[in-house]
Formats: C-alpha cells, sequence, structure tokens
C-alpha cells in the first residue's frame, strides 16, 4: 500500500469536491448540463459527521461528470477500494420517453440494469420534452413518468423526480438537491464506516513487527480528507490531530529511532504552512516518515483546515507550542544538522506563522478575551523570532550593537550556544575578513553613561563564546589558555577564566600573543586555538550555507540591515504585547526600542519609551532594572533641554536604594539638582521629591490645642540626599481625617533649612486651626528657584536603623484642635450676701480646665451702684476646695480681718491698671483665687416689713472679660451677679396697749449675713406723735448690750411709747414721716463666707479698726383708730341649711356708725364679692357701687344669688369694702368663719327596688 503514497498525494492535489456521476441514458446531458451546473456548489447542505450528527455545510463543491469520462472508468478495483473517497457520491440517471410502449421494452430494462448495484446511492431524473402547447404529448409524458415513479419509487425512499425542459420548476430544483444530499449523505456515512473498520483492523496491529505507519497513513488521511472534501473540517481535524499522536507514539517507540531528516538543500525555512512543500514519497522511510518533514506536513495540514475554519488564533496557538517542541527535537540532532538549523528554522517558522495568522484574522470577529489571548501569542511569536535572530547576529559579531539591557541579557544568557559536532572551520580566502572583525572588535567599546555611570556590562551570552568555539574544534589541544580568550586582559564580558594563575603564566600568555594574535597569521600550529574574529568569520560563512532565505540573509549581511530587522521583530512583539493582556512585556520592549533610537540621536522618540519603562519598573518595585534605564531617560532628556524631566530624573535616581549607586555618583545626581534649582529654568515647574524627602511626626501623643490656638509643631524629615542641602523655605500642609478638601498649613519659620543626610528634626509654626483631628499632608518648599513637594510619610527608624523609611500612610494623628469649650471658669468665691455701702472683699474663684492661663489679663467692667476700690491692693491666692465654716474660727479674726483661712495659699498682691489685672505666672494651670475689694452703694434707707425684701433688690453685677492662651487669642466673657445687702432685717408689731395709752413696741432683728454680728448699742428717733415714756434716749427698756446675734439667727428688742401731741399745721408732714432705728454693731465674718468686717482703704488708714458700724431702719408707725365709721354683717343663712346645686340667698348688712366727717367714707360705696370659685359659682355682679346715706344709722342690705358645688365645711363669699381703709371697717363676724354645706339630696330615679 506505500507504493501509493505518489498516485494518492496526487489524487489529493486534483481531488477537492465531491463527484456526482451521471447516466445518461437517453442523450439528455447536452441539453441540461447548463442547468445542473448553474446550481453548483449547493448553497445549503446537511451532512453527518463521524458520529452522526447532523452538520450544517454551506457551499459544498461538487461536481457532475459522465459515466462514460475517462476519470471514471479508468481504475482498477484495488484503486478504487484504496482511494474510495474521490469515487461518485451519487449517481443522476437521466432518461426520457414519449410512449408506454417504449418505457417497457426499452427504457426499463436499461434502468433497471444500471441500479442494480446495492453499493451505488442513485435518483432518476425524468427529462419531459414536451411543449406546454402539446397537451397530446404532455399527457402521455405525464402517463410515462407516473410509471417511472411506480416501478422505482417505494414507500420508504423516493428516487424520481421530472424536469420540464421547456420552463423547470423552482420546486424541482428543491427535490433535485434534497435527493442528491441524501445520496451523498447515505454515501458518505457508508465509506466513513468503511475507513473507520479497516484502521481499526490496522489499529490494532500497531505493536506488531508486520505494521506500517504508511498504511495507517494512507487510510487516516483519506478519511481526513473526504471530511475535507465534504466540508467536515472538524472531522478532519480530529483525523489529522489522531494521526499527529499515533506518529508521535510511533517515532518515540524505543529502538525505532530511524533518520530525522533536515539535511537537503532549502529545509532551513519552515515549511509549517505548505503541505505540499515535498512530496510524501520523498520523505518516506522503510515503512514510515521521516520526523523532520512528516511532521511540518501535518501541521501544514492541520493549519489548513484551521484557516477554512476562519480560527487563525488557534492556528498562532499551536504554532507557537509546535514551535517549541520541534525545536527541541531540532537541539537533539544538531550534531548532524547544518549550523545553525534550529536557530533559523525556528525564525523563519515564526515569521510564517506571523505573516499567515495577521492575513486571516479580522478584528472584532472573536471575543475580547480571545482577540487578546491572540494579540498575546503574536507577541511571543516575535519575540521568540527576536531572541533567535539576536543569537545569529552575535554568532557574526553583531554583538557590540545589541543592547545589553536587562531582557536582552535575559534572554540571551539563557539560550545556550549552537551545539554542532566540530565548529566551522575559517575558510582560507577569509584574511580580509578577520581583519575586518578585528577592527571593528578592537573600536568597539563600552558606552560612557552620563554622570560617569560605570556598571560592568550585562552578559550577552551564556557562556564564553571564545571557549565554546574552540572546545568544539575537533583539532583542540590543551595549548595556550590565554591565547584561547583571544589576550584579553580584562574580563568584563562575563568571562569565568580562572584568577589563581600566576604571574609567570600570565607574562608568557601576553609573549604568545605577539607571536600568534597577527590576522594573517595561518601558518601556525594546527592546534592553535581560533581567535574571536575567526570565529565570527567562520560562523558566518557556515550561517551563509544553512540560510537559503535571501530576505534572512540580507538583514543578516550588514549592521544596518541588522538593526532595522531587529527594530521590526521588537515593535511587532511589543505592539501585540500592549494590545494583549501582557502590557508589561510590551513595555519592556519598547525600552528596547528606546535603546536603538538613543543610540542613532533620536532622543524625542527614546524619552517617550524610556518614560514607559521607568513607570513599569518603578511601578513594580524593580529598582535593580530602573538603575539600568533611568539614566538612559535622564541623558535623553538632558539632549533634548528638557530641564524639568532630566530634573524629576535625577530625583529619582537620588530615590533609588544606595547600593545601585557609588557615593560619588549620587553626588553626581545631587549636584545637577541644585545646579539646576538654582539657575534660570525656561519652565519651572514643582518638582516631586515624595520618594527622596519624607516625612513622620515625632513619637508620642498628637500635639494638642485648642480652637483658636496658634503652636508650633515638630516633624522628622528624612533625606535621601547624599549630601547636606538647603531648603530656602518648607512648609507642610495637615489633612483634616474627615475631609480631605481642606487642611491646615503649618509654615517654617526659619529662612532657610538644611537637610543633613537621614533624619532632620524641623519645628514648624502652626497657625489657629478649626477643631478636628489632623494628619501629614504635604510636605511643599523651595530649593533656590525651583518649588518642590513630597507626600511620601516615613515611620520613626528603629533601634538600629537611623534611614529606615516607609511609603505607608500613616492613621495616627498628628495634631488635635478641640472644639470650641470651656478653657478656664470664672465663678464667685462666695453664694452669700455681703454689705452693702461697705467695702466687701468680692471673691472670684479663676479655674482653668485643661488649658495654661500663662499671661492672662483679666478685664473688670462693674455694673450700676457698684465700683472696685482702686487704691487697694487686689489679692490672688491658691485655691483648694476645703473650705472652713466661721464656727471653726477664732475671736481673734475679729481684728485680724486680713488673715488667710487655711484653704488659700500663695497670696500674691496685684494692682488694678486700667481696669486690668495681669495673672501671675504661678496661676497658669492651678485654680486660683482673686479678690477685689468693692463697694455696693445703696442710698435709700432700710424700711421695716413683715416680709423680707427679694434678693434681687441688692443685687450688682461685674462683667468679666479674661485674654489668654498665646497672644492673648482666647477670650472668656462672664457677668457675675454679687448680692449685697443690710446686716438686719427689721420687723416690728405693737404687742400691748396699757390702758394709759402706753404702748408696747417689739423689734425683732434678724440676721441676714452669714457673719456673726455684734450689737452694741440701739435707740429710736420717733416721728411726730410719739414719745418715749421713758427718759433713756429712745433705748431699748431692756438694755444688755452687747447682744451677739449669730448667722441666720434673731434678736429682739422692746420699746415704751406712747402718744404725743400733734403738730397740726404740719398735719401733712406728720402724715408722712417716720421713725429711725439705729443700731451700732460690729461684724466677725470670713471673705470666704460671705459679709466681713469692711476692708481699711488707705485713705481711711487712720480710722480706728475697732469702730462700730451704724445701720439704720426706717420704722412708719400710725396712730390708732378709734371709732370704726361702717359695720358690716354677715347675715344669717336659712334654717334648713346649704346643699350641693341649690341656689342661696348670701346677704350682708353694711350700716353707718356715725355721721360723715372730714369725707372719711363717701355716700356711694364700692362693694367686691370674693369667693372661691372651686367651692361656689356666683350669679350675677361681683362688683358695684351701692348709695349709702351720710347720716348715722343709715343701713343697705347687699344680696347675691350662688351655688355650693362641695359638700363640707367651707368659707362662704367675702364681701370687701376696696375704698375704705380697714380701720374704719367694724366686720361681724371680725374673723373669716366656715359654713356646713350638705350632699346634694339622692334622686329616686336611680334606686332599684329590691
Amino acid at each position: 500500500m506505500a507504493n501509493y503514497l505518489a498516485q494518492f498525494q496526487a489524487i489529493k492535489n486534483i481531488s477537492d469536491h465531491l463527484v456526482i456521476a451521471v447516466e445518461d441514458v437517453s442523450d439528455l446531458w447536452p441539453d441540461v448540463k447548463d442547468l445542473f451546473e448553474s446550481r453548483l456548489p449547493f448553497k445549503r447542505a446537511c451532512l453527518n459527521n463521524k458520529t452522526r450528527n447532523p452538520v450544517s455545510v454551506e457551499n459544498l463543491p461538487a461536481e457532475f461528470i459522465l459515466t462514460t469520462d475517462s476519470r471514471l472508468r479508468s481504475r482498477f478495483p484495488q484503486e478504487q477500494s484504496l482511494f474510495w473517497f474521490r469515487e461518485p457520491y451519487a449517481t443522476v440517471v437521466l432518461v426520457t420517453c414519449e410512449d408506454l410502449d417504449e418505457f417497457k421494452s426499452i427504457l426499463k430494462p436499461r434502468v433497471k440494469l444500471i441500479v442494480q448495484n446495492d453499493e451505488k446511492e442513485w435518483f432518476i431524473v425524468f427529462v419531459n420534452r414536451a411543449h406546454p402547447s402539446n397537451d397530446q404529448a404532455s399527457k402521455m409524458a405525464k402517463r410515462v413518468y407516473a410509471k417511472v415513479e411506480v416501478e422505482f419509487s417505494t414507500k420508504k425512499r423516493e428516487r424520481c423526480c421530472r424536469l420540464d425542459i421547456h420552463g423547470p420548476e423552482a420546486s424541482f430544483w428543491e427535490d433535485l438537491e434534497s435527493k442528491t444530499m441524501e445520496c451523498i449523505r447515505n454515501t458518505l456515512d457508508r465509506r466513513v464506516q468503511f475507513y473507520e473498520e479497516e484502521i481499526r483492523k490496522l489499529s490494532e496491529q500497531r505493536f506488531m513487527p508486520v505494521w506500517n505507519f504508511c498504511n495507517f497513513f494512507i487510510l487516516k488521511e483519506s478519511l481526513a480528507f473526504m471530511f475535507e472534501m465534504a466540508h467536515l473540517h472538524e472531522d478532519s481535524l480530529r483525523e489529522y490531530d489522531e494521526l499527529e499522536l499515533c506518529y508521535l507514539e510511533t517515532v518515540n517507540v524505543a529502538g525505532k529511532r530511524k533518520e530525522f531528516g533536515g539535511m537537503e538543500q532549502g529545509d532551513d525555512e519552515a515549511a509549517l504552512l505548505n503541505p505540499g512543500n515535498k512530496p510524501l514519497a520523498q520523505i518516506v522511510q522503510d515503512d514510515s516518515f521521516r520526523e523532520f518533514e512528516f511532521r511540518q506536513y501535518l501541521f501544514a495540514c492541520q493549519s489548513k483546515l484551521l484557516f477554512k475554519l476562519n480560527r487563525p488564533f488557534e492556528v498562532a496557538s499551536r504554532g507557537y507550542l509546535f514551535v517549541i517542541s520541534f525545536s527541541k527535537a531540532l537541539a537533539q540532532y544538531e550534531t548532524i544538522l547544518p549550523f545553525c538549523m534550529r536557530e533559523v528554522w525556528v525564525i523563519t517558522a515564526c515569521l510564517a506563522l506571523l505573516n499567515a495568522t495577521v492575513s486571516h484574522y479580522k478584528d472584532g470577529h472573536v471575543a475580547p478575551d480571545v482577540e487578546k489571548e491572540f494579540y498575546r501569542l503574536q507577541g511571543d511569536l516575535y519575540s521568540l523570532c527576536r531572541v533567535k535572530f539576536m543569537r545569529l547576529a552575535y554568532l557574526i559579531g553583531y554583538g557590540s550593537n545589541i543592547e545589553r539591557s536587562p531582557a536582552n541579557s535575559a534572554a540571551l544568557s539563557m539560550l545556550p550556544w549552537p551545539k554542532p559536532a566540530v565548529w566551522p572551520v575559517i575558510p582560507s580566502d577569509a584574511s580580509y575578513e578577520v581583519l575586518e572583525k578585528e577592527k571593528m572588535i578592537l573600536q568597539t567599546g563600552p558606552r560612557v553613561k552620563n554622570f560617569g555611570i560605570q556598571r560592568k556590562p550585562l552578559p550577552l551570552e551564556p557562556s564564553v563564546l571564545l571557549r565554546e568555539a574552540n572546545r568544539r574544534r575537533a583539532s583542540l589541544s590543551a595549548g595556550n589558555m590565554f591565547e584561547m580568550f583571544d589576550g584579553q586582559s580584562n574580563f568584563s564580558d562575563g568571562s569565568d577564566v580562572p584568577a589563581n594563575l600566576s604571574r609567570a603564566t600570565k607574562a608568557h600568555a601576553a609573549s604568545m600573543l605577539r607571536t600568534n594574535s597577527s590576522p594573517g597569521n595561518f601558518e601556525g600550529s594546527v592546534d592553535r586555538p581560533m581567535r574571536l574574529a575567526e570565529i565570527h568569520v567562520a560562523a558566518e560563512h557556515a550561517l551563509k550555507k544553512t540560510i537559503s532565505n535571501p530576505d534572512l540573509w540580507k538583514s543578516l549581511s550588514s549592521v544596518e540591515d541588522f538593526e532595522q530587522k531587529y527594530l521590526e521583530l521588537t515593535k511587532g512583539a511589543a505592539e501585540n504585547y500592549h494590545l494583549s493582556w501582557w502590557r508589561r512585556h510590551g513595555v519592556v520592549l519598547d525600552g528596547e526600542i528606546a535603546s536603538v533610537c538613543h543610540k542613532h540621536g533620536n532622543f524625542d522618540l527614546a524619552v517617550k519609551s524610556y518614560e514607559k519603562v521607568c513607570a513599569l519598573y518603578a511601578g513594580e518595585g524593580w529598582q535593580d532594572l530602573l538603575a539600568e534605564v533611568l539614566p538612559n531617560l535622564a541623558e535623553c532628556q538632558k539632549m533634548l533641554n528638557d530641564e524639568p524631566g532630566y530634573l524629576q530624573s535625577c530625583v529619582r535616581l537620588l530615590s533609588l536604594d544606595k547600593g545601585l549607586f557609588s557615593t560619588k555618583e549620587r553626588q553626581a545626581f545631587q549636584e545637577e539638582v541644585v545646579r539646576l534649582a538654582h539657575g534660570e529654568m525656561k519652565h519651572p515647574v514643582p518638582l516631586d521629591v515624595s520618594s527622596l524627602i519624607t516625612f513622620s511626626g515625632i513619637p508620642g501623643p498628637p500635639l494638642q490645642l485648642c480652637d483658636g490656638d496658634p503652636g508650633s509643631l515638630s516633624v522628622i524629615v528624612w533625606s535621601g540626599f547624599p549630601d547636606d542641602i538647603t531648603l530656602e523655605s518648607l512648609s507642610l500642609t495637615l489633612i483634616e481625617t474627615h475631609n480631605a478638601d481642606e487642611g491646615a498649613k503649618a509654615t517654617s519659620i526659619s529662612a532657610a533649612t538644611v537637610l543633613k543626610p537621614g533624619r532632620n528634626t524641623v519645628t514648624l509654626t502652626l497657625p489657629p486651626q478649626k477643631p478636628g483631628s489632623y494628619v501629614l499632608g504635604v510636605l511643599t518648599g523651595h530649593i533656590g528657584h525651583l518649588r518642590f513637594r513630597s507626600h511620601s510619610f516615613s515611620k520613626g527608624a528603629p533601634a538600629d536603623s537611623d534611614d529606615f523609611m516607609s511609603y505607608e500612610k500613616p492613621t495616627r494623628p498628628i495634631l488635635k484642635v478641640s472644639k470650641p469649650r470651656a478653657l478656664v471658669d470664672l465663678t464667685p468665691a462666695i453664694s452669700s450676701a455681703l454689705l452693702i455701702n461697705e467695702v466687701q472683699w468680692f471673691g472670684i474663684i479663676v479655674r482653668p480646665i485643661d488649658y495654661p492661663l500663662k499671661g492672662g489679663v483679666l478685664h473688670i467692667d462693674t455694673g450700676p451702684g457698684l465700683d472696685v476700690v482702686g487704691s487697694h491692693v487686689i489679692e490672688m491666692e491658691r485655691y483648694t476646695t476645703t473650705p472652713r465654716s466661721i464656727a471653726d474660727r477664732g475671736d481673734s479674726e475679729l481684728t485680724n480681718q486680713d488673715s488667710l483661712p487655711s484653704n488659700f495659699e500663695d497670696v500674691t498682691q496685684l494692682t488694678l491698671q486700667d481696669s486690668k489685672i495681669q495673672f501671675p505666672d504661678w496661676a497658669s494651670d492651678v485654680t486660683s483665687a482673686l479678690w477685689i475689694p468693692v463697694r455696693a452703694v445703696g442710698d435709700e434707707i432700710s424700711r421695716a416689713t413683715s416680709q423680707r425684701l427679694s434678693m434681687v433688690d441688692g443685687m450688682r453685677t461685674i462683667a468679666l472679660k479674661l485674654e489668654f492662651g498665646i497672644s492673648h487669642n482666647q477670650t472668656f466673657d462672664r457677668t457675675l451677679a454679687v448680692h449685697f445687702t443690710d446686716p438686719f432685717h427689721v420687723s416690728t408689731r405693737v404687742i400691748d396697749k396699757c390702758n394709759d395709752g402706753t404702748l408696747l413696741l417689739q423689734v425683732a432683728l434678724h440676721s441676714q449675713v452669714k457673719a456673726t454680728l455684734s450689737i452694741r448699742d440701739a435707740w429710736l428717733d420717733l416721728q411726730d406723735g410719739f414719745v418715749h415714756t421713758c427718759q433713756n434716749n429712745g433705748r431699748p427698756s431692756s438694755a444688755f448690750f452687747p447682744v451677739t446675734v449669730s448667722p441666720a439667727s434673731k434678736a429682739g428688742m422692746l420699746f415704751s411709747i406712747c402718744l404725743g401731741s400733734t403738730n397740726v399745721t404740719g398735719e401733712a408732714e406728720a402724715l408722712t414721716s417716720e421713725s429711725i432705728l439705729n443700731i451700732s454693731y460690729r461684724i466677725s465674718g470670713d471673705r470666704v463666707m460671705g459679709a466681713h468686717m469692711p476692708v481699711v482703704v488707705k485713705s481711711e488708714v487712720n480710722q480706728d479698726l475697732n469702730c462700730d458700724l451704724v445701720f439704720k431702719s426706717a420704722l412708719v408707725l400710725q396712730r390708732p383708730v378709734l371709732d370704726p365709721c361702717l359695720a358690716v354683717g354677715f347675715l344669717p343663712l336659712p334654717s334648713d341649711g346649704l346643699r350641693v346645686g341649690q341656689l342661696v340667698t348670701v346677704n350682708w348688712r353694711i350700716e353707718r356708725l356715725k355721721d360723715l366727717e372730714g369725707n372719711t367714707v363717701p355716700g356711694e360705696v364700692l362693694y367686691e364679692i370674693d369667693a372661691n370659685s372651686d367651692n361656689w359659682m356666683i350669679a350675677g355682679r361681683k362688683r358695684g357701687h351701692v348709695s349709702l346715706s351720710t347720716k348715722q344709722g343709715s343701713r343697705i342690705v347687699i344680696s347675691i344669688l350662688c351655688v355650693p358645688l362641695v359638700a363640707g365645711y367651707v368659707r362662704p363669699p367675702y364681701l370687701g369694702l376696696p375704698n375704705v381703709d380697714e380701720a374704719n371697717i367694724n366686720c361681724n363676724p371680725p374673723a373669716p368663719h366656715l359654713v356646713c354645706v350638705l350632699p346634694p339630696v339622692l334622686s329616686s330615679s336611680y334606686c332599684i327596688p329590691a
């Protein structure tokens, strides 16, 4: 069966559609051919896949071929069974007949003979030639067609259809397609079953010696190709996948490894997408195929089907995995393959996959995640191709033109060198090329970076190429060790020459260099190691023989072409990575593009790419990589005169870890920053130094301030500069925790601040802030003319480190400003009354509430009737909460009123200046008492009353305003009420009226102060009309002086007086005159408790301290009324008594007792009824006038209706005469009395009989 491989491939190349055989019984095909072929391809078809599930197929290609065609008749039976997929899938029998006899005798037997083969799927098309105008012919044609249906159609399957050649109906074509699809479907199912059975038989023999993979391949691919012809691409792809697995299983069987292939010309160019690259007969080997060609053939078939399925993404995905796995297979045979065959094949395979998948891909026709994954695969293919391309370029001497970046170093240092059996030998006529290579090597030096940065170049090779190449030379001997390394004395490119060679060995090596290093010296020892230039030239010549693709070789023919191809591959990878999930890969490759642009002076493009790379490295925290790229960005910015960008790059360089750069390099960074900051920048911009200057609060509790208070805030500023740096200004913004939009601002008080490397403590002034909790915000300032800002925060350094920094935002508040609250309290030191008209100590307790009062000033403003005695000193003393009662004080305090109680200490004497008092420093944070001498002025004389006067009568006010805090920004206002009173409250009453007209007047003295009063003397100055009965100068009848009156107690005195003559001419004055009570007393009290001995003022310093005080009170004495003018009597109530709810008449009788004289009682009398509304309801007028004759004995009765409301003893209504003095009225009964009110009578309507 393997002999048919060439024929099988030829059949495949020409068979790309299904075949439908046409059996032309009545020579009708020339007439209907065009009509039939116009229906191809079939627009819609329904076929069964391998699992017998219906699959809809569109545009199914097919071809109608006559059975007499040579393509169907020149086949042997064995070929027909082997290549069954190309046999017809349906047979259309074209017949016509004009009468029944002809049908029975000729047509019917011929058709029977044609359709007797059971393997054929057939149906009959009866062509009606009769013209529609010929009714007889049309009727006969219908009869014949009916006979055809009866003979060849069954109930299970309809096999006949009719075509009117003069006017075919649309239903015919639908019927034709339906019957054709039915035949194709049945044939396809039968053939699939046949192939599956044959494949199953061969699979069972897989591990037997007689098993032949070529036979299995022909059957398997025939089935796959048949599916492909039927547009069942999924089933075809599945068959190729199974075929690939079976082949790999066969190849990897131990002991059966055979020739790999890949040794022919052109094999270096991958044939992943070209199934017909080589005929199958050329790659057959015994009972199988060579792996190199056959695996590519299988993948090409798979990719062709995937493209037909419009799945370029899967082609890229499978292609990338295939390139990786096939590259590993090439590595196993690298010693027998041409030089660098593996690298060249991978490059061509990646490029082929990229071109094919991009051309077949349509944007927007796949899901977004699939699209991103497709671009990622494209980027991977570009990257793989790029790395292999750089390896080839390095081998031929372009290593100096490859940027030694971290990405390139990581890719190339992990990529092994080619491993040929023998390293290529340099041609004999290549001396000039070797010389040029050596010149290029000598002229190439490390590029000097900006700021004088010196770095060991990153390696681009897994090991030293010189050693690797010479090790693989067939004639290499253990010769000169140092000549193997091309005489290089400095191994800065990552070589691993033993460092323990003696100096003698090195000197000997130097002498050998002068002998064997000449470019044209090829006459030396046969075993002389190759020099590096010779290795490059030898590799270039070997590659020229390996590479068959002219475009690829052109890209390696010169440095310019190499860089152009290198940029093309790098840009392709970067662009696709940017469109995929892996944006970071794209940014890294942008850096490689930037390095090429930087090298050629395209600084604009280089800066754009470098900024992306630096942003990625900084965001990921890859500082080692950032240290490689950031100097290049700074250099480009400097060349573009981009001062702001260059300045920011210098700051970022300083912000990197200290170990990445030397101290000298870091100092160079700082010099550039200072130079630009103090220079004249055209467009100065704020500089962000968040990564270089950080700050934190002082460890400990936050600074506590009150609303409106300024303060000083100390912060720790960490400087990342290597040397001291001067800041022209420095300010700090604080952020309120609940409002990030508004914040406080602390401004530096110093003109310039010098930051040392590491930790610095800076104190800032803080203006008054709103209440709230504040955290650190932004640190701003100026370096020269440049404004900078930092918003990074640092934590306190541990004990073993002085430069520990963290960029976490602190949550601990640095400042707390309390809401408006009472910072101080001013309260009276006493609550009892002071003596009026006397100088008294008024105490004010000053209590700071968690706030210092240092430098406080108290403003005093007294109200009307109150004065501060400014000539006397003001005392301030420490206050404690242990008061002492007056009872505990001794008699010595009667003479020394200034002695201090035990709860006051640290007395300080102050003076009043412009109504202000300056507080001493010791009173800043302690509770103190301020004693101010005041005098309350009372012009009116005290009067004796039955009730004590209201406290408001002796009230005075004093307004206080305290200014305190820093710069006196805090104020506290309060108005205090001070109660002043007389020492005594006087009340009088006549306790007895003697027969001789003598009156005994009792005077009661009630103490109104919390002090002990000692009455030394008392006398009464009587008004006109009264005289004393005794010759004692108005003294009391019983004079037991001195009399001591304790607080809240009272004393009494008895005066004996009688009526005297009145001055008739001054009767009006006599009526308004008053008697004066004079009391001489002394007071013993404590200013802490209340009233005390008056303060001695400087102007009264000569006054006797033991002099008595005099208290005067006015008494009003009235002469008694001996005969009343009117008599008011309450008349008796009804005898049946009073009941609740019943009307009753209450009568009063008014009688004049004497004639009207002096208009004492007028003729018209005003009356008023007063009754408790809860007890009585009055019916009638409560108030009115009645006429009463002025003659003695005249009477009048006043009646009123009322209703009792409550039962019991209640007071009856009362008749009053408002216009008549009570002394002129004689009432009967004389005092209020009670009457009995009975409950209401029970109602019988509420009684229930028993």
